[in-house]
């Protein structure tokens, strides 16, 4: 078995690794650091590549955070709450990734979403028997959190959904197990 080459790289090849990531995808400046600090010969090279990127526009977190957040909202139609997390994820400024998902979810109606939601997520399942127990409710109601939904704004849409609404009047949602048990 042939020995694995070399992965530090010296500044050039650092260049086109990172020219070659960009090309595959769009990445925030920490998560882009992060990978090039770990390939680099030396740190410093990797600051470089990251300033130089930046100067040409091919990177910025700004843009980046609002490409990310339309995507999400358009495509997998998810709230606000897990878009702003996933973009903190992904290494964006707190700051900016709150300030970038206000600014994309301003208009949006959460209720209408949240219906959307529930209804391609269980299109398949029979209208008259839908979260018909506790059990089922649970279950949406957790999704829906996990999406990033409000959970005032679930438990709205859920009533609306729930094959005996008047249940949901007494009903608590389950919460978070606490992890210090």
């Amino acid at each position: 078995m042939a020995e694995r080459a070399d992965r530090h790289l010296n500044a050039e090849r650092l260049w086109s690794y990172a020219l070659r990531l960009l090309s595959g995808r769009a990445y925030s400046t920490g998560e882009l650091r992060e990978k090039l600090r770990r390939r680099a010969e030396r740190e410093a090279d990797a600051d470089n590549a990251i300033a130089r990127l930046k100067d040409l526009g091919y990177l910025d977190d700004r843009r980046f955070a609002e490409t990310f957040a339309h995507a999400r909202l358009s495509g997998e139609k998810l709230g606000s709450a897990r878009v702003a997390q996933d973009l903190r994820r992904r290494r964006v400024a707190p700051s900016l990734a709150e300030r970038t998902v206000r600014e994309v979810y301003q208009d949006v109606d959460e209720t209408a979403l949240i219906e959307d939601w529930v209804r391609r997520k269980y299109r398949l399942a029979p209208r008259e028997g839908l979260f018909d127990s506790d059990k089922d409710m649970a279950a949406a109601y957790r999704r829906l959190l996990h999406a990033g939904f409000r959970s005032g704004e679930i438990v709205r849409v859920l009533k609306r959904f729930a094959k005996n609404p008047e249940l949901l009047d007494a009903w608590e949602p389950p919460q978070p197990e606490d992890e210090s048990e």
